[in-house]
């Protein structure tokens, strides 16, 4: 078994045995065996980090065994510069929220527990799958654990939000199949993504197959205006919930297009550019200003979220090595600042039971340290220079500016959005005088919400200070794939 089958089984294995032997009775038990599959999993995907050679494009780690030989289905992992990053950052999120639902889940603790190490495995399955059927199975097995994780611990309207979740995702994804089986047939039997990316299709055959990946992953995404099921979803999913859907769900949608739609279907991804590029800047621009009008703080974050992920699609079709590289380093740094933001939200839920804006008011006078941390957050989120936000955004608007300068222009003036949105609800929540009894009676965090936030907050700054390993391990990727995207596909 090698690396990435470790960082794939390792994690699920333990939330399979969490699901056979837990019970509520041994929940201490259960959340130390939670702890100690979430730590384990991580550590077993840092020596990839080590031994990555980031002056080649070629996949690296790679696994390649028989799985359904009559159908030619390969058991194909590997990953590339792209793909590298998402590996460790999910792993890392997975003990973040183990972390956070260390107290405040207190039922079905063991499935709780389970289905996020389940779920962790299944996408880190998601990033590393090289064969075509392999990748769809990943990708359609993370829906049923995020699905329970919602319908299960989630809020009054949960069994709403858990079907409208899987519906869109699903249904979304059914076109992808079609495309796949498609490839399948056209390439004379073969699931291999390396094999489909050098496929000759013609003009017709490359728009619809351009199209049907659109479905799948823009809706993952979430991209306007298919991303109506994000809000509801995250308002009634539990604290962890939201933070792993916003930092490595929405990822799945954006990695898709670099890994199937642009290399697979090169011509139609420059024809089809334009309109990639004005869904992207409705995002940016039209999201954020739904966001300042919130009254829900999950609400607010969660269009927050479709609004920087926005510029993620906007970097990956303006077809420039800043842009590209800009908007995967986006994924990452969102990654992050979401996850922090949701897990900002939770601590300020368990202690008042709202969501609110108008329930709070003057919290940095009870919760000092707390308020600090979500001040940081605040920050990262509106783009501030030194924190993971602002890298991002600002290569993929250098990289915008490089394509057309009007563009760049309308991609700019929405971190102004941003920036409104965000102080917002920072002052409402945190500044002023105390207004009511339950902010009066409120208790700063403790140890366990503290390292929650301090693993996050250092994260942040690191990548914020210092990206250059980040940039340095996807820059030869980035450029490869451009230049495959640049070569016509059509005969």
């Amino acid at each position: 078994m090698g690396l990435l089958s470790l960082a794939i089984w390792t994690p699920i294995a333990f939330g399979v045995v969490l699901l056979a032997l837990g019970r509520d009775d041994q929940a201490p038990a259960v959340r130390r065996v939670a702890l100690i599959g979430a730590l384990v999993s991580f550590l077993v995907t840092l020596p990839l980090y080590g031994q990555f050679d980031t002056t080649t494009a070629a996949l690296q780690y790679v696994e390649k065994t028989s799985w359904i030989e009559r159908f030619n289905v390969n058991y194909h992992l590997g990953i590339d510069g792209i793909s590298f990053w998402f590996v460790l950052l999910t792993a890392f999120i997975n003990v973040v929220v183990v972390i956070a639902g260390w107290e405040v889940i207190t039922r079905r603790v063991n499935q709780y527990m389970g289905a996020f190490l389940i779920l962790s495995g299944l996408m880190i399955g998601v990033f590393c799958a090289q064969d075509g059927l392999l990748f769809y199975v990943f990708f359609e097995a993370t829906l049923i654990p995020m699905y329970l994780i919602i319908g299960i611990w989630g809020g009054p309207n949960k069994i709403y939000a858990a079907f409208k979740f899987f519906l869109y995702t699903l249904l979304g994804s059914l076109l992808m199949l079609v495309a796949l089986i498609y490839l399948y047939t056209k390439s004379g039997g073969s699931f291999d993504l390396s094999v489909w990316h050098a496929l000759p299709l013609d003009r017709t055959a490359q728009t619809m197959l351009f199209f049907a990946f659109f479905a799948a992953f823009a809706v993952k995404v979430p991209m306007w205006p298919v991303h109506t099921w994000l809000p509801d979803v995250h308002v009634e999913a539990p604290t962890g919930g939201s933070a792993v859907l916003a930092a490595i769900m929405l990822k799945l949608g954006a990695y898709g297009f670099l890994r199937f739609s642009l290399p697979i279907a090169p011509d139609a991804a420059h024809e089809w550019a334009w309109l990639m590029i004005a869904l992207s800047l409705i995002a940016v621009v039209y999201v954020g200003l739904v966001a300042m009008v919130q009254q829900d703080m999950k609400k607010l974050v969660a269009y927050s979220s479709v609004a920087h992920m926005g510029f993620v699609t906007l970097g990956f079709f303006i077809f420039n090595d800043v842009g590209v590289a800009g908007g995967v380093v986006q994924m990452i740094a969102h990654g992050f600042v979401s996850a922090a933001m949701f897990l900002s939200i939770g601590v300020l839920y368990d202690r008042v039971h709202s969501r609110e804006i108008a329930s709070y008011g003057g919290v940095v006078n009870t919760m000092p340290k707390f308020a600090a941390f979500a001040l940081f957050f605040s920050m990262a989120n509106c783009g501030l220079p030194g924190t993971a936000g602002f890298v991002g955004e600002w290569m993929v608007i250098l990289g915008a500016v490089k394509f057309n300068f009007w563009i760049g222009f309308g991609a700019a003036s929405a971190l102004i959005f941003g920036a409104a949105y965000t102080l917002w609800m920072f002052k409402r929540v945190y500044l002023g005088p105390v207004t009511n009894d339950h902010v009066k009676s409120l208790i700063d965090i403790n140890g366990r919400e503290f390292l929650m936030l301090a693993l996050l907050a250092v994260a942040v700054l690191w990548m914020g200070i210092y990206p250059k390993p980040f940039t340095d391990v996807m820059d030869v990727s980035v450029a490869q794939l451009l230049k495959h995207v640049a070569v016509s596909k059509l005969y």
